[in-house]
């Protein structure tokens, strides 16, 4: 028998291990699995949108100071100081009757109190009006509204639990079909202004009590078990959600694919949520009555869901950034090629730094031992960063993935071969 050539027998061995693997039964495909896994991560993308009205909700209702900085920019808006003078305006000339006033006014204060209405070229009356609504306009676009309007938040209703239930009573409640705010406060000090500007009778104006409709719904009784409900779910419905998308990609045969799906399914949920708000704020605004301002209106919708857009472009961004990076590390040619230049990049990087004689020491050895364990544990640190982020923007999200990602390229320098 001819002798055998050295290859011989490991050509022999690798085709045995080809002709058992042809021989092997096709993979059967888990379609029980798949879908169950599908189903679970649409649930989990469904539920995302829910989840964060009902985070925002309980936000609101638990955190006094979260409220009040939603509520405080009202203070400050044109449309709402509009509409805060035009209704102190009006409730004041309910007592203020022209004819009374210039009989009872002293005759030393008359000189000063026509003085004081300014020229009176049409009506009196008018004349009487717009210096009430000056003075109005002063204060609510003063300081002193601002103060009230903050208080009246903090003090009176330390949440926004209290409105929508109906509880606590104060300066904000509910009132028939609307949250109210009383601007009896800001009256005295209209009523304060216009007596130190020479309109002495308006010291003999009882306590008047008027109405500012912060929000205007037609079943409040429903706004309020909507709330109760949103209330007790959020803090429920954001794990519910992250458990059945975590148990869909887990249950799934190609899980990297599924996490992909999961996070862009997640992404778009939530941007669906903004169109959401941008659509109903249209119908809201709409059923308004007519005696409701819409400017003053819009603006107070913008403002209580100005902190729920934020999630929603937050919870998008976060979407955007686990989809990619998940892409980024998986097998395929596209997603190797980014990563061939990546670390070509740093290649380069580290090779001019050991031209120039620059040398890591004893940590460059130690980074490379230890570099797939200090890679998680830097993702690891960026997710507990979110997670205890007390409220994460868009921009937060993007920022810890830029600082992760330079945090990784700092480890991948420090670990990369010397070359001799």
């Amino acid at each position: 028998m001819a002798d055998r050539e050295p290859g011989d027998d490991d050509l022999a061995r690798l085709r045995e291990r080809v002709d058992a693997l042809e021989s092997r039964p096709a993979p059967v495909r888990h379609r029980t699995r798949s879908v169950c896994a599908v189903v679970l991560i649409v649930l989990g993308c469904l539920l995302a949108p829910l989840a964060l009205v009902a985070t925002w909700t309980a936000d609101l209702a638990d955190d006094t100071d979260r409220y009040v900085a939603t509520v405080a920019p009202l203070a400050h808006d044109p449309a709402v100081q509009d509409a805060a003078a035009d209704r102190i305006t009006g409730a004041l000339m309910q007592y203020l009757d022209l004819a009374a006033l210039l009989k009872d006014a002293a005759p030393a204060d008359r000189p000063r109190l026509e003085k004081a209405l300014g020229a009176l070229g049409s009506s009196l009356e008018d004349a009487l009006s717009g210096f009430v609504e000056d003075k109005a306009r002063e204060v609510v676009a003063s300081e002193t509204f601002a103060r009230f309007w903050t208080d009246a938040n903090r003090r009176l209703h330390t949440t926004v639990d209290k409105a929508l239930t109906g509880s606590g009573g104060g300066a904000v409640r509910i009132e028939g079909d609307a949250v109210t705010v009383d601007l009896a406060p800001v009256i005295e000090e209209v009523k304060t202004r216009l007596v130190d500007a020479g309109l002495k009778p308006a010291a003999k104006i009882p306590d008047v009590h008027t109405d500012f409709t912060v929000l205007r719904t037609e079943k409040v009784a429903d706004l309020r078990s909507c709330f109760r409900l949103l209330q007790l779910a959020g803090v429920w419905l954001p794990v519910i959600a992250a458990v059945l998308l975590a148990a869909g990609v887990l249950l799934a045969v190609r899980r990297r694919r599924a996490l992909v799906a999961a996070a862009l399914g997640f992404a778009v949920t939530a941007l669906l949520l903004g169109v959401g708000l941008t659509v109903f704020r249209a119908f809201y605004l709409d059923a308004l009555p007519a005696s409701v301002s819409q400017s003053a209106a819009g603006a107070v919708y913008d403002t209580l869901t100005r902190f729920l857009r934020t999630a929603v472009r937050a919870v998008i961004a976060l979407g955007v950034v686990i989809a990619l990076a998940t892409w980024l590390s998986g097998p395929g040619r596209r997603a190797h090629a980014v990563r061939q230049i990546w670390h070509a990049g740093i290649g380069a990087a580290r090779a001019q730094t050991n031209r120039l004689g620059l040398r890591t020491g004893p940590v460059g050895p130690f980074i490379r031992r230890h570099r797939v364990w200090l890679g998680w544990l830097l993702v690891a640190g960026a997710v507990v960063a979110f997670v205890l982020w007390p409220h994460p923007t868009g921009w937060v999200v993007v920022g810890l993935a830029l600082a992760l990602l330079f945090a990784l390229a700092v480890v991948d320098f420090l670990g990369e071969e010397r070359a001799d």
